[in-house]
């Protein structure tokens, strides 16, 4: 059994490196155009950890998660457009905003009992609560949305996040590759073993003396922080936002679908699992891709979640 295990870690690191490896050179084998949709893929992946952790790890499924990638955006944009200062200061100061919204929704959740689909519920309210607020805040130009200066560079600036598509895509491979190993850190550490106890067993977990209030905010909170760094690269990459698109459920939705489908609570589900949807969507449009079809499958997708919750693993 010990020989298996050792077999198995060995395989997934081979596999790991190896994607690591061929990831590191596509830039130089594709066009701008494929690389415009390994990074939506990558980017897809590193969403898909960072949701992980709050579900997968601890078991609080949350569908409106869009809320942190929104207000992540909305803060690196505001400091960049009017106060010129830099995306990666404002993912610093993104981190404990997006960190303490967590903690307010988890906090109203926790403390009085509300979990599985009416937390889910709860979260896609707050999201929604976002998204009506920002699209009436005129500081951020409301429902005309927030523009960043675009202009054409000669060379890549890394610190600004101004630069050819090249550069976003290691950037972004960088934090889906930070955010694995974040994430391989906290499921092996005494907290991510905490959180297990609590995904499969709230009440033996407390009975067992874990303070299940306390370890389920620290879920949140490091879930919404991470998942803050996704709107500061969603509004440096796009140069746009709209509050009716980062903070629309159908967002949240495809934050959450690598997970699922490639295994929930595992380290390499949101990484294998986002490969073909996202392929195949971008290179193969489809009906589904029209604005009505959409609505009505992002619809159909967060009601089977709520009847139907993701088994655990």
């Amino acid at each position: 059994m010990i020989s298996r295990g050792v077999a198995g870690r060995s395989r997934n690191l081979v596999f790991l490196l190896g994607l690591l490896a061929v990831l590191l050179i596509a830039p130089w084998l594709i066009n701008d155009y494929l690389l415009t949709v390994l990074i939506v893929i990558l980017y897809s992946a590193y969403t898909g950890q960072a949701w992980n952790i709050m579900m997968g790890f601890a078991g609080q499924l949350s569908l409106g998660h869009a809320i942190y990638a929104g207000i992540g955006g909305y803060v690196a944009a505001v400091l960049f457009t009017r106060y010129g200062v830099g995306p990666w200061i404002g993912f610093l100061a993104a981190i404990p905003i997006c960190a303490a919204c967590g903690a307010v929704i988890g906090f109203l959740a926790f403390r009085f009992g509300v979990s599985g689909v009416y937390f889910a519920i709860l979260t896609i309210a707050f999201a929604e609560f976002a998204r009506i607020g920002f699209d009436h805040f005129s500081f951020v130009n409301a429902s005309a949305g927030l523009f960043l200066p675009v202009k054409q560079y000669t060379e890549n600036d890394l610190w600004r996040l101004r630069g050819s598509p090249s550069m976003f895509y290691y950037v972004i491979l960088a934090a889906a590759f930070l955010a694995f190993l974040l994430s391989r850190f906290l499921l092996h550490s005494r907290m991510g073993y905490f959180w297990l106890a609590i995904r499969e067993d709230e009440p033996a977990a407390r009975a067992a003396g874990i303070n299940t209030f306390r370890y389920k905010m620290y879920a949140v909170m490091i879930s919404a922080g991470v998942t803050s760094f996704a709107g500061v690269f969603y509004a440096f990459f796009y140069n746009n936002l709209f509050p009716e698109q980062v903070f629309a459920i159908s967002r949240s939705i495809e934050m959450i679908l690598p997970p699922i489908i490639g295994g929930i609570g595992t380290l390499f589900g949101p990484i294998t699992a986002k490969i073909t949807p996202s392929g195949t969507s971008k290179l193969t449009p489809s009906t589904a891709t029209r604005p009505r079809n959409r609505l009505l499958t992002r619809s159909r997708e967060s009601s089977a979640l709520m009847v139907h919750p993701p088994a655990r693993p």
